[in-house]
């Protein structure tokens, strides 16, 4: 199993509007973490995410943990957690970078 951890900091300009008052990570945003992250983390590239359930928000500034495992070829599962709590799921389809193949 691998790991990655990030944060989106309160001044990111996805944040605004994305409800005033309180605002929340938008999901493409988590889902871009996930893709760089695995990316970074088996050199592969991601070709799509065909399953991902949102569970609990991600707030400005939380610190998000990301696991990874593998599915067999071409597949890697994903857990985000905030303080031991899992806020995301999903499985992304992936293969190897053209200078790997």
């Amino acid at each position: 199993m691998t790991a990655r951890e990030f944060s989106i900091a309160s001044d990111h300009p996805s944040l605004p509007g994305h409800f005033p008052g309180n605002p929340v990570v938008p999901g493409v945003v988590l889902l871009d973490e996930v893709i760089k992250a695995a990316e970074t983390a088996y050199g592969d590239h991601v070709t799509a995410v065909p399953m991902a359930k949102f569970l609990q928000p991600l707030g400005p500034g939380q610190l998000c943990r990301i696991n990874f495992s593998r599915q067999g070829e071409g597949r890697i599962q994903f857990v985000c957690s905030v303080q031991g709590e899992t806020i995301a799921t999903g499985l992304l389809n992936c293969e190897p970078h053209a200078d790997r193949a």
